[in-house]
């Protein structure tokens, strides 16, 4: 292709991003109005795939045999390129993460697409992915043949500043739960086995392990049960702890170090410690290099402005099951700004952020640049091979 077909293709995908505005807009306040939490997320996946379905893909509810997965399609070329959008909601949270948002930006950015997709030799592709809050979806889907031939996958996050580069820990989501025996705590408290105290113990020992553990990782969690009355000895304590850390080799050791202090509660209250994974274990990301480049300088022409420094460090820094697709095929995975008023992700006013004039910017901009990034990467490969993501 010549620069002008670039160009000329570029002006349609922007002209028909900015046609369909008001549909994506409407799609992300919709799912945002009905949040969904992890495998849950029946409606947002039919309004992904009824989106889609309107535009002449070829689309699946159910896809890869988990029930709220999507996958779509359209075109028969020889570049595969994958939008992929979440949509799962946070607990008592709703979508504080921007969830709703990379729906209806990537729905956009592959809608786009697929009016150019014969001149570019593509084959278009939406993944939409359930439970990236903890219940690892794009995990079960690439287990279950998603991604595979894919050449780039592509998703852009909310976040309270634009910034390029994903540095997300890899981690582990666990259940903790603590069997003791109750009994009445005032006049027959030697015959309990109090499973509350066992997570105070634990609690207590990950405390002091902390000042011990590399620099980078992160050990943190909520108890979720702690017994049902203050005169009965609890018999069951429930809990959900997460460990984060730079790569999955490291993250292995430093669960380890973290399983033990559970395991200390478990030897000094006589209550019996169960822990049961919520997820495979999340991965770092790996970065094509060249790819995001690339979007960057298509979000610089937008107007984007990106943060750098310890903004940067912070917002980038947040786990994503996208590393594991990162592992298997080249992505990226940039963080785009809106307008939050000092909130951050996983904030309440966060959530509400992620409706009005600022979020809609977002999706317009955000579906614009990935249709453009794909362009280029299509151009790309004529020239010179993408990073191996091997």
């Amino acid at each position: 292709m010549t620069t002008a077909d670039v160009d000329r293709a570029k002006r349609e995908l922007r002209v028909t991003t900015e046609r369909g505005h008001g549909q994506l807009v409407a799609l992300a306040d919709r799912i945002h109005a009905h949040p969904e939490i992890a495998w849950e997320e029946h409606r947002a996946a039919a309004w992904v795939a009824g989106a889609l379905d309107a535009t002449g893909f070829t689309t699946t509810v159910g896809a890869f045999g988990l029930d709220t997965a999507v996958h779509a399609t359209i075109g028969t070329g020889g570049h595969r390129i994958a939008l992929v959008a979440e949509y799962d909601a946070l607990p008592g949270l709703g979508h504080a993460c921007g969830h709703n948002l990379i729906a209806a930006s990537s729905v956009g950015a592959a809608i786009a697409l697929a009016r150019v997709a014969d001149d570019l030799d593509l084959t278009v592709e939406l993944y939409g992915t359930p439970a990236e809050e903890g219940g690892g979806g794009k995990i079960e889907m690439l287990d279950r043949g998603a991604f595979a031939g894919v050449d780039l996958a592509m998703m852009v996050h909310p976040a309270p500043v634009d910034v390029a580069d994903a540095r997300p820990f890899a981690v582990t989501h666990s259940h903790i739960a603590y069997d003791g025996v109750a009994a009445h705590a005032g006049a027959y408290p030697d015959q309990g086995v109090n499973a509350n105290d066992a997570f105070v113990v634990a609690q207590v020992a990950i405390g002091l392990l902390r000042q011990q553990l590399p620099a980078g990782t992160r050990v943190h969690g909520i108890q979720t049960v702690g017994g049902m009355a203050p005169n009965a000895i609890p018999a069951r304590t429930e809990g959900r702890w997460y460990v984060r850390a730079e790569t999955l080799a490291q993250l292995l050791e430093v669960e380890e170090r973290v399983l033990r202090c559970f395991e200390a509660g478990a030897v000094a209250s006589g209550a019996r410690l169960t822990v049961t994974p919520e997820s495979q274990p999340y991965s770092e990301f790996r970065t094509a290099d060249s790819v995001l480049a690339s979007y960057v300088k298509n979000a610089t022409a937008l107007g984007r402005r990106f943060t750098t420094g310890d903004a940067a460090a912070r917002m980038n820094r947040a786990s994503t099951d996208m590393g594991n697709v990162s592992q298997r095929v080249p992505a990226i995975h940039p963080y785009m700004g809106l307008e939050a008023r000092g909130a951050s992700n996983h904030q309440p006013e966060f959530a509400a952020a992620c409706i009005g004039p600022s979020a809609a910017a977002l999706v317009r901009d955000a579906a614009v640049a990935l249709s453009w990034t794909a362009v280029d990467h299509v151009t790309a490969k004529l020239t010179r091979p993408l990073e191996a993501n091997a």
